[in-house]
């Protein structure tokens, strides 16, 4: 198992990967090279994807967490957000992520060490082309849970 950064020049390359957590492509160039990107790989294959964003001096937030589907429910993805935190232990006040009102995933984020923050109501509404539908579910607001370093 190996954590890296992925240079800038290689992050399209990624591409499928980052499409499973955000689904909509201009969405995702919107921050895709403002941020910096993570990945996890085990036995040559790159399995989680992570793309982090400064909203300020201390604050950062997760655009874009992934993990490939037979990959999923085995820890990586948590390994990954786990290593992430490290590099910007120095750093770093609090951590933001915003996701959809999905039980499985807001169910990771705090697994994950995450509570709840506040809510961007209308977000998926105002901002995507077309309805996103998880588990079942239209997504309508973002939700966005903080983990607080200190």
């Amino acid at each position: 198992m190996q954590f890296f950064e992925v240079a800038q020049a290689d992050k399209t390359q990624y591409m499928d990967l980052l499409l499973l957590a955000d689904e909509q492509l201009d969405m995702i160039e919107r921050y895709l090279q403002k941020g910096r990107m993570y990945a996890l790989e085990v036995e040559g294959v790159v399995v989680s994807t992570c793309v982090v964003l400064s909203v300020d001096d201390d604050i950062f937030e997760i655009k874009n967490m992934a993990t490939r589907p037979s990959y999923q429910r085995q820890g990586y993805g948590r390994r990954l957000i786990e290593y992430i935190i490290g590099q910007y232990q120095d750093c770093a006040k609090c951590f933001l992520v915003g996701t959809g009102d999905t039980p499985s995933t807001l169910n990771f984020y705090k697994a994950c060490g995450f509570e709840y923050s506040h809510v961007v109501k209308d977000f998926f509404l105002d901002h995507y082309d077309h309805p996103i539908i998880e588990e079942g579910h239209r997504l309508v607001d973002m939700i966005y849970l903080k983990r607080c370093l200190f």
